[in-house]
């Protein structure tokens, strides 16, 4: 595989109503939305699944609508992460990855575990919590991203615990959340958060060559995924953002 199709690049979601004057065409069905974005990213990350439960026939949908090689990276059901003790998630976490993710088939990327910002790193509940994630779901393996946002994560301990569980941690770009980096992780999942209303792209054209930069060393030099969003910020300028990254990219 090239590098090129190594490193996908999207947004958070779909559905955003500032998205309909400058990223969709006007007139544009919103049943039509989908498709569309999936024509000119090469990823999303759902929002949606964070909040609440679908069923197959919704990610049946969703993979047919989209073209080859697009990927959906999911946020698990919160009901997992938003809790005292991390230990006794293991109901959740059954319950989302039994609610027919599979059906995205190849299209199904990884899976990201949003934490609290309050939420503190405490080694053995969260060993526990790891210990409960499947490994695959009807024979599809299953990779696992750890969204975590408080200062205390930021720690050599943490990363071998996830990288012993087979983990990748999210790193991100943001001033209110730790930049958490790990040059050993099996792939990379980044989450840019910066982006500035004022700016066409939401990132400065030099700061996008930059992250492009990195992404093709990434993946050219050590054969491993990435997965880049553009979330938050000035969330209207996210869908540029990642097409201008993209465009650094070269073709996919």
């Amino acid at each position: 595989m090239q590098e090129d199709q190594r490193i996908r690049v999207g947004v958070g979601g779909w559905t955003y109503e500032p998205w309909r004057n400058n990223f969709y065409p006007q007139g544009l069905s919103q049943s039509k939305e989908l498709q569309y974005a999936s024509s000119k990213l090469t990823a999303i990350e759902v929002n949606g699944t964070y909040y609440s439960t679908f069923k197959p026939p919704t990610f049946a949908k969703w993979r047919d609508e989209t073209p080859d090689g697009f990927m959906f990276s999911l946020k698990a059901n919160r009901f997992a992460t938003t809790r005292k003790l991390l230990a006794t998630a293991g109901e959740s976490i059954e319950r989302f990855v039994g609610s027919g993710i599979s059906e995205l088939g190849d299209k199904l990327g990884p899976i990201v575990w949003q934490f609290m910002p309050t939420k503190q790193f405490d080694p053995a509940d969260f060993e526990a919590f790891l210990a409960l994630l499947p490994r695959a779901v009807d024979g599809r393996r299953l990779r696992h991203v750890l969204d975590v946002r408080h200062q205390s994560f930021d720690t050599p301990e943490f990363l071998a615990l996830a990288g012993r569980y087979g983990c990748v941690v999210v790193h991100t770009d943001s001033e209110k959340f730790p930049a958490i980096a790990d040059a050993k992780a099996p792939f990379a999942y980044i989450r840019l958060m910066r982006s500035e209303a004022a700016l066409p792209t939401g990132y400065p054209p030099e700061t996008l060559d930059q992250w492009a930069a990195g992404a093709r060393a990434w993946a050219g030099d050590s054969q491993r995924d990435a997965f880049i969003y553009f979330i938050n910020g000035a969330k209207e300028r996210a869908p540029a953002a990642a097409m201008a990254l993209i465009e650094r990219l070269g073709p996919t």
